[in-house]
């Protein structure tokens, strides 16, 4: 019946024959697939963009270590107390970096680029960096700067295995002439 009224409705519209033919062959399975389309639109529209946005605090740091090692570089995870504000280091020695991880609703402070600057040292690490599933205050980002800590926020998320490598490599010495 669907068939038949679509193709006579396109042939009163004007279009030829065989238009409408093939329109009254496809609209039964357009319509058949309309409601799966239509759930799956949905379904994508409540789906989160990042599967961080989800995760508690500790599984936003189990998260970041997982990527770190994918990344083939040896990870440690810090104890929950007494970490002096560095989540993860990754690396060898003597190029090893230390994470903190800030899993927040807000934009992250200056105080997470503090801690990991001042812990860092403690954990035998030479390179900093500071991951979140939010985005940075300026006076964070500005700290952050002057520190050399490297600063990855939610829109940098996909690239972080790739920042991990670029910081763990290994330092050549410099000539001094």
């Amino acid at each position: 019946m669907v068939a038949v009224a679509s193709g006579s409705a396109a042939y009163l519209l004007g279009t030829t024959p065989a238009w409408s033919l093939g329109i009254g062959a496809l609209a039964p399975a357009v319509l058949a697939a309309a409601p799966r389309f239509l759930r799956g639109a949905l379904d994508g529209l409540s789906t989160p963009d990042d599967e961080a946005a989800e995760l508690s605090g500790t599984e936003f740091e189990d998260y970041v270590a997982r990527i770190a090692r994918s990344s083939g570089m040896p990870v440690i995870m810090t104890s929950i107390t007494g970490d002096w504000g560095v989540d993860v280091i990754v690396g060898k020695r003597p190029n090893r970096l230390a994470i903190q991880c800030k899993r927040q609703s807000r934009p992250v402070g200056a105080s997470a680029i503090q801690e990991v600057v001042a812990g860092a040292p403690m954990q035998d690490c030479i390179k900093t960096m500071v991951v979140t599933n939010h985005e940075f205050t300026p006076a964070a980002r500005k700290l952050a700067e002057l520190h050399g800590c490297e600063l990855v926020g939610r829109s940098e998320l996909p690239w972080l295995r790739s920042t991990i490598r670029r910081l763990t490599e290994p330092v050549e010495p410099t000539e001094v002439s």
